[in-house]
């Protein structure tokens, strides 16, 4: 009940108006004052959260999106994309979602898959005649396949809590990415060919015109397989592949399209720091709010009431996927990890439940809390970049809630769609 009449009482207060990073660090400041007397610990709390060599990954990869946005290297991976699909009902929407998937691969995070695309396919899809809800909920929720399809910086953290293999939990995301985007596409076809909804679409393209757009894009499509291939070779971390991703996009547009001088990366810098700052205020004020629910033992009474129950291992995952999705409506990716996972890992392992299969339905169940109202990332990320109010982005984002929510249960009911392939490459899934 207490945790039922503090979530009652975020809400009534983010929805005054007041800036979600603001709502969160003046109510959790609030409650941690009337839990423990003072606030000495605040700037602890905050520099702790976001003191992580992980969030480094954030301001990299936002600078690499950027720049290649300004080199146009973006734009020939888009247009590569609406090449082959531009025949199809909603052709501009489904390239959007096969741009994100491609991305997704580039950065690893989110909100810079939602950003980078965001920045070119909305103006697009509205030019083409889209409503801007369904231009809104495309990029929120494609940009959410960023944490999914490796690498991903939440799995990242996960391996480490969990101490499981981090190259089995990239590759056991691969199949669900996948499907997850086959459904967003099958979606937005049904959503476009439908009466109310139609958009302007092209003719079939030639199969000159689709390998001259692969050549195109050779450079977009190079980028994840260098970052990918360099992190399972060992070359560098999830972390340093951000880096390493901001020197390739570098060469590339200034060496190669010759569409990047200084000017451009002084902007693309600032740019990314611009965004950086937001996020990080975002999280900042989550962590405040997290750590106060931490500190009068919410999350982990509701989480040992579950163990207490004596549930089989799927009422166990059933109960825990449910309590992640409240979670979720409220706290970010990284509290949720940390908090739920060290209760639970005990319980795991004495119902017999894989690491990696679990760790995949978490992650699915983030990208839902991703475009979940009061606290999700990206629904945030695409107000940024639109200046639009929060009501239609929220409007577009909400069917995908469902659609993440069947692949949820479809992996949740065949756990090989997740531990077949770790388990087929690696031998340890």
């Amino acid at each position: 009940m207490t945790i039922f009449f503090m979530l009652l009482a975020l809400l009534a207060l983010l929805f005054t108006g007041l800036p979600i990073f603001a709502g969160l660090t003046l109510f959790g400041s609030g409650m941690l004052l009337a839990v423990q007397g003072n606030l000495g610990s605040l700037a602890s709390i905050i520099f702790t959260e976001l003191n992580q060599y992980l969030l480094v990954a954030i301001p990299l990869f936002a600078f690499m999106a950027h720049i290649m946005i300004r080199g146009k290297v973006v734009d020939d991976l888009y247009d590569a994309a609406y090449t082959f699909t531009r025949h199809l009902p909603g052709g501009l929407a489904v390239a959007t979602i096969m741009a994100c998937t491609v991305f997704a691969a580039i950065s690893g995070s989110s909100v810079a898959t939602a950003l980078t695309i965001g920045a070119v396919a909305i103006p697009q899809m509205l030019r083409y005649g889209y409503s801007p809800k369904i231009a809104y909920g495309v990029v929120t929720a494609g940009g959410t396949l960023g944490i999914l399809i490796p690498p991903s910086a939440p799995m990242i953290l996960y391996g480490i809590t969990t101490d499981s293999s981090i190259g089995s939990l990239f590759i056991a995301g691969i199949v669900p990415g996948a499907i997850m985007a086959l459904v967003f596409m099958a979606w937005v076809i049904f959503q476009c060919a439908s009466v109310g909804n139609a958009v302007q679409r092209d003719t079939r393209a030639s199969g000159a015109e689709m390998r001259r757009a692969l050549r195109k894009a050779i450079w977009s499509i190079a980028l994840p397989v260098f970052v990918l291939g360099g992190m399972y070779m060992g070359v560098f971390t999830a972390t340093e592949a951000a880096a390493a991703g901001v020197w390739l996009a570098l060469l590339v547009t200034v060496l190669i399209y010759r569409t990047v001088g200084w000017r451009e990366i002084w902007e693309s810098a600032q740019e990314a720091c611009r965004l950086s700052a937001m996020l990080f205020m975002i999280l900042a004020g989550a962590a405040v709010f997290s750590h106060v629910m931490t500190k009068m033992r919410i999350p982990q009474e509701i989480i040992e009431s579950l163990t207490a129950m004596d549930m089989s291992a799927m009422g166990f995952i059933i109960a825990l996927m449910l309590l992640i999705v409240v979670l979720g409506m409220f706290l970010e990716s990284i509290s949720i990890i940390l908090v739920t996972t060290p209760v639970i890992l005990p319980a795991m392992h004495q119902l017999g439940i894989d690491p990696i299969w679990y760790g995949v339905l978490l992650v699915i169940n983030l990208e839902i809390a991703l475009i979940t109202p009061p606290v999700g990332m990206n629904l945030f990320t695409i107000k940024a970049i639109t200046g639009s109010s929060l009501a239609p982005i929220i409007r577009g984002a909400l069917p995908y809630i469902f659609l993440m929510a069947a692949v949820l249960v479809l992996v949740l009911l065949v756990p090989d769609l997740a531990t077949w392939l770790p388990r087929t490459m690696m031998g340890n899934a």
